[in-house]
């Protein structure tokens, strides 16, 4: 099952993105899709700041992942879209960051197929124009207590 929600602006999405933080404390897998300049970042730094992260949270893109520990919970954010090839996530010692406990955020998580494990949670935004629409579906139990939780902030 896929639930969304429509949002307009940045405001909306940093918003959201707090209210979802409480749900996602215990950790997992959460793959992030979406065009450029969809909001997939934002989304991340929302949550991220959240969390109780104070500085800046820039878009991995060059680096390939950001690690924050913030509140007793290790949060990475990925951004896959330069990666040249699944392979190099296996140089970079990906399993290590996909510890339990661990909250993964991977940007164009296509880029890792074959090798990322299957996510709890694919959130996709749509680029509406002046507003973002999330939608959401659960791949495991744990991302469907997180769909469920989502969809009761609808």
């Amino acid at each position: 099952m896929t639930t969304s929600i429509r949002l307009t602006g940045e405001t909306a999405m940093l918003a959201f993105a707090a209210r979802m933080a409480p749900l996602l404390r215990e950790g997992g897998l959460i793959f992030l899709e979406g065009t450029l300049g969809a909001g997939k970042t934002t989304l991340s730094r929302g949550l991220i700041q959240a969390f109780g992260h104070e500085g800046a949270v820039k878009s991995p893109t060059y680096t390939l992942v950001e690690e924050y520990s913030v509140a007793g919970l290790r949060v990475c954010h990925f951004d896959l879209y330069r990666l040249g090839d699944p392979e190099e996530l296996e140089y970079m010692g990906i399993r290590e960051y996909l510890d339990e406990g661990t909250l993964c955020l991977v940007e164009w998580p296509d880029k890792g197929a074959g090798v990322l494990p299957a996510p709890d949670l694919v959130i996709a935004i749509d680029d509406a124009g002046d507003s973002r629409i999330l939608n959401w579906q659960a791949h495991t139990p744990r991302g469907q207590r997180w769909s469920e939780g989502l969809a009761g902030l609808v």
